[in-house]
């Protein structure tokens, strides 16, 4: 549906974690706890998640509002809206498959265990296997679930062999996020980030993920055995949305980087403005936000780089 000047633009910088009750079909809707706030707007309203650590990797927890600025092109915006609550989530796990992942499968179990482990009863998750072919893992009739060892199993079932379409899998892992009920969306990618079976090009895989409200991690696997892969790609997919890339080399630092993951994206804070910018021509925003306070030295700040306005054509 074309966007018109009176629809809502929320970027979130999303964190989640994984889910642990019992799963339920995608037809039989999931009791949810208390909706959080929805905050819109007559005019377009950009939503950012926003997280904050010291210099020790600590998050910092309960900042008043007058600490946040937000710079978009250059020109300071006005916050209108600011939470500190934590919300449920929607988050998938993206399992490269291929075959340069026989030698790492003991590495590839250990995060799928980890991220099937580190949990909130009422969040959403999902997995998506991939070598030149994308597969979801779940079942077709359960679009999400919070079973760990539902999630578990979709993964180990699938032996590892083939090519690898890294661009694909992350399309489709956020063609999935945009169907789930919860409005803070999170991937985690375990990947070597090379890609030589993808239909889609790595250009358009990177502007999908800038037009998202996904917050997209990445634990590669590159530097387990012969350190061959593409970190470059997997840096630049994570920072663009407000993430991180993990560079783990033995099985314990797999799990070590899908908990910390679980921590840092449940973190965090909601801010939100109407651009001073009006403008529907699908241009790219670069954002800035920093956090200044007296006696507080610079904290470290994630944030997603910027995002692309809604484009109208003519005569809407």
């Amino acid at each position: 549906m074309p966007l018109t000047p009176r629809r809502t633009l929320c970027l979130l910088l999303l964190a989640g974690s994984v889910v642990r009750a019992a799963d339920r079909p995608a037809q039989e809707p999931a009791p949810q706890p208390p909706a959080p706030p929805s905050f819109s707007s007559e005019s377009d309203l950009v939503v950012l998640q926003v997280m904050v650590f010291d210099r020790k990797g600590d998050a910092l927890r309960q900042l008043p509002r007058e600490v946040f600025h937000v710079v978009e092109d250059g020109t300071p915006q006005t916050i209108t809206m600011f939470s500190g609550d934590e919300a449920p989530v929607a988050v998938g796990l993206l399992v490269d498959n291929s075959s340069s992942m026989l030698t790492r499968r003991n590495m590839v179990n250990a995060g799928v265990m980890a991220f099937a482990e580190a949990n909130k009863p009422e969040d959403q998750a999902f997995t998506i296997v991939f070598n030149e072919h994308v597969r979801r893992g779940l079942p077709e009739t359960v679009a999400f679930t919070n079973n760990p060892i539902l999630l578990q199993a979709s993964v180990a079932a699938l032996p590892p062999g083939g090519q690898t379409a890294l661009h694909d899998a992350v399309i489709a892992g956020l063609d999935q996020l945009a169907a789930a009920e919860h409005q803070k969306h999170v991937l985690v990618v375990l990947s070597d980030g090379e890609d030589n079976a993808s239909r889609q090009r790595e250009d358009e895989m990177l502007r999908r993920a800038e037009r998202s409200n996904a917050l997209i991690y990445a634990v590669s696997t590159a530097r387990l055995d012969a350190n061959v892969g593409n970190e470059r790609l997997l840096r630049k997919l994570a920072r663009g949305t407000g993430g991180e890339l993990y560079t783990p080399r033995t099985e314990r630092d797999v799990v070590a980087a899908v908990g910390d993951i679980g921590v840092k994206i449940r973190q965090g804070y909601t801010i939100g403005y109407v651009p001073t910018n009006s403008a529907h021509d699908g241009s790219y925003r670069k954002l800035i936000v920093r956090v200044l306070a007296p006696g507080m030295r610079a904290p470290v700040v994630h944030v997603r780089d910027g995002y692309l306005a809604p484009l109208h054509s003519h005569g809407r």
